[in-house]
């Protein structure tokens, strides 16, 4: 390509970088309820929050309702495994109807079981059933955006995740005081607004499997062994892992050497805060700049800040360690985020993008539950010293990136346009997607 060529393109890119309203108001109807409703899933995720405190209402030990907790994070995990193939085997739409409709009839139930052996199975099932929709929407979301705009509606995925996640508390709470310190609002609730969402989902998504029915490799062999077969998205689910060690450390080890210096546990708190304020006031924004460039510098950028963040928690430790090293990695997660969530939906093979998705929301959560037990150990071993261990984690990622995540030729200027958007399926999976399937790596 010429240098007059490569400034036009480039210039166009410019000109059609999707802003957050304009990919809003152009993305189908079935775009804006998945949006919708993976916000007010989030806002209504009272379980996971209260669990604890509503296993000891009713008499349960400390012990059995840690147990319960650590249950239902198992189950989440291998919930989005499952929901990946089931939204690639029997559509999103159905992926989405069965997980929330289970999920409420279980939700529900937990108000009514007799002991402890059946809340638990009660438990695992609704953590289980409950996540195998998000795979099933970000498949869809992959499926019905054009190539152009993925990184800015999985920008708007993660927002309403983030928002939700901050309200959720505040209104369980409510919700708990408003029936007199009781379970039975905050759960029925919970169950009710799945229910509602499971009927819309019906009604409201197109129907039928994801774009494709083969693996689009040429290759034979069970589907679900498609996505080890491709050794660069192995790759990338290795670096991510690794990723989500260290940036869960913030939750776990990083309170306990706040601690441990004998500082004030105001400026954690402080840090924890700044670090939710700066995710959901500045990522849509930021994501209007970084959506252009390619997804290798985006992602190995995150790494990099989230990584150097960690790292500066090495220095001696005081509450402008413990706030500059937060917004440094907290840059990194705005800059990265949408593309890290993006990429799998646009490496996958015609197909198979519930199967990657799965598998990318599964190492997500398989790390992050991982993360706090490594940390913990090597703080126990190494105290302040643990950070520049976990840093070394992060330059791992970084190289395993460089090395995995392919850059998708850039979409044509027509996949911005309100009737690009509107057809949806062609435009996520086709030529882009093919291009990053396995056999081209």
């Amino acid at each position: 390509m010429t240098a007059t060529k490569r400034s036009a393109t480039e210039k166009t890119a410019t000109k059609n970088r999707a802003t957050v309203w304009a990919t809003f108001r152009e993305s189908p109807l079935a775009v804006k309820i998945l949006l919708a409703g993976i916000f007010v899933n989030r806002l209504s995720g009272f379980l996971n929050i209260f669990l604890v405190l509503f296993l000891t209402s009713r008499g349960y030990s400390a012990g059995q309702a840690v147990i319960a907790l650590g249950v239902h994070g198992a189950g989440a995990i291998v919930g989005v495994l499952i929901g990946g193939a089931l939204a690639d085997r029997l559509g999103a739409r159905n992926a989405t109807v069965i997980s929330m409709g289970s999920s409420s009839a279980l939700i529900a139930s937990l108000l009514f079981l007799p002991n402890y052996a059946l809340l638990l199975c009660a438990v695992a099932l609704v953590s289980l059933m409950g996540q195998m929709y998000r795979p099933a929407s970000a498949t869809l979301l992959s499926e019905l955006t054009p190539e152009g705009r993925q990184i800015m509606i999985f920008a708007m995925y993660r927002f309403g995740l983030n928002v939700g996640a901050t309200a959720a508390p505040l209104i369980g709470f409510a919700l708990y005081n408003l029936n007199h310190q009781r379970y039975d609002l905050l759960f029925l609730g919970q169950a009710l607004i799945a229910l509602v969402y499971a009927a819309l989902a019906r009604v409201a998504l197109p129907p039928g499997r994801a774009a494709g029915t083969s693996t689009g490799t040429g290759e034979s062999g069970p589907r679900h062994l498609a996505v080890l077969r491709d050794r660069r998205f192995v790759l990338y689910l290795a670096a991510m892992f690794l990723h989500s060690i260290v940036y869960v450390q913030y939750l776990s080890t990083l309170p306990l050497d706040v601690k441990a210096a004998g500082l004030k546990i105001f400026w954690y708190t402080l840090a924890v805060s700044l670090n939710g304020f700066i995710v959901i006031a500045f990522e849509l924004l930021v994501t209007k700049l970084s959506q252009s460039w390619p997804f290798r510098v985006t992602v190995v950028s995150g790494f990099a800040l989230v990584g150097a963040g960690v790292a500066f928690y090495g220095l001696p430790m005081g509450p402008a360690v413990v706030i500059t090293g937060t917004l440094i990695w907290s840059l990194g997660e705005i800059v990265s985020g949408p593309a890290i969530y993006a990429y799998p939906g646009i490496a996958a093979p015609p197909g198979l993008k519930g199967r990657y998705i799965g598998a990318f929301q599964f190492v997500v959560g398989l790390g992050t539950a991982a993360g706090p037990l490594v940390g913990g150990w090597l703080f126990i071993q190494l105290g302040h010293q643990v950070w520049p261990v976990l840093a070394v984690c992060s330059l791992t990622a970084i190289a395993l990136g460089l090395v995995a995540v392919r850059t998708p030729p850039a979409p044509a200027p027509a996949e911005t346009s309100g009737d690009s958007a509107a057809s949806g399926e062609g435009a996520a999976s086709g030529e882009g997607a093919a291009e990053l399937s396995p056999a081209s790596t």
